[in-house]
């Protein structure tokens, strides 16, 4: 008589499982489930298969809010961080740019001259052909941070920090650098965005995908996140393209809403063949003029003025920052 062969199947299966049942047996995680999941990735309760399998997975079927929600949760408490660090505005920079030079760095540096304090965190080099902010800071003599204790005193003192996802949270990192390996980014991307490890009260979000953008606001109101603002920026990257209009989804107190903001130019502009990153300091030094690269960073840092209560009107926002600019 044959005997029927049992084995023991691996806690995380199950996740893989529900995403990969099939068109009619798939379904998403709930959040509660994402949040499980992602808690036994960042404790390396995963094996490296099941880690591949999990995030394509969820890269060909988009991460809900949900998801990302959960997502979330479970990383924040794995992060160790001081206490008692005070900051206004969270920017994320994880997409690079391609076609034009990171002018919104300098929208990030004006808000932290006129004494807000912005944390920016980041990562480089998973995309070919591409220029990463970490990579841009030392062209205007700024030091990345190397721990979370030294963005914190960073940010104390200047008002600014950027602090590269490897030293934030080494986990996230590793998943991002296996894009070269599984050919496809995954969700971590999303992730990383969202994470706001100091706490920020004001988060700003740029996404390549215009469909992505509700999935940030639905995940903010979800994490209690107070105010929010995404837009499809230039790259992907938080940078306002000032020859488009521009569609600014916020969330205030619970509150959703859209709001356009018009083009700042009649005609657009030609992009530069070569990007110098000698220009983004040539540019804050007022050594050389371009209305691109100036229209770029003031809408950029006019969206945040808006966000953060410090303008009445899109015409205001675009007025203080003018003055922002000019008085650097």
């Amino acid at each position: 008589m044959l005997k029927t062969t049992f084995y023991e199947e691996h806690p995380f299966a199950q996740y893989i499982r529900i995403l990969g049942k099939g068109k009619k047996g798939s379904r998403p995680l709930t959040q509660e489930e994402s949040y499980s999941a992602m808690r036994m990735i960042m404790a390396n309760d995963v094996e490296p298969a099941q880690l591949g399998a999990f995030m394509m997975l969820m890269r060909v079927k988009e991460e809900s809010h949900e998801e990302l929600t959960g997502f979330i949760q479970a990383v924040r408490e794995s992060l160790e961080l001081p206490t008692g660090v005070v900051v206004d505005l969270d920017w994320s920079s994880y997409a690079g740019k391609r076609r034009h030079l990171p002018w919104f760095i300098l929208s990030t540096l004006l808000l932290a001259k006129n004494g807000i304090k912005v944390f920016m965190h980041g990562t480089k080099g998973h995309t070919n052909g591409r220029i990463y902010t970490q990579d841009i800071l030392s062209f205007l003599d700024i030091e990345c941070a190397k721990s979370v204790e030294e963005a914190a005193a960073q940010i104390k003192e200047n008002n600014f920090s950027y602090l590269p996802l490897e030293y934030l949270c080494p986990k996230l990192h590793e998943i991002i650098e296996l894009r070269p390996i599984m050919g496809l980014r995954s969700p971590v991307h999303t992730l990383a965005r969202m994470l706001n490890p100091f706490d920020a009260p004001y988060m700003m979000q740029g996404v390549f995908h215009p469909g992505y953008s509700p999935v940030h606001q639905k995940a903010a109101l979800l994490l209690n996140q107070p105010h929010l603002a995404v837009m499809k920026g230039e790259g992907g990257e938080i940078e306002r393209n000032p020859d488009m209009e521009c569609l600014v989804q916020s969330l205030h107190n619970g509150e959703l809403s859209d709001e356009i903001w018009p083009p700042l130019f009649s005609q657009r502009h030609i992009k530069e063949e070569v990007m110098e990153p000698e220009r983004l300091s040539a540019l804050w030094r007022g050594e050389i003029e371009n209305e691109y690269a100036e229209g770029a960073v003031i809408g950029t840092a006019a969206i945040a003025l808006k966000l953060m209560g410090k303008a009445a009107s899109i015409d205001d926002a675009h007025e203080k920052a003018r003055k922002m600019w000019v008085s650097r």
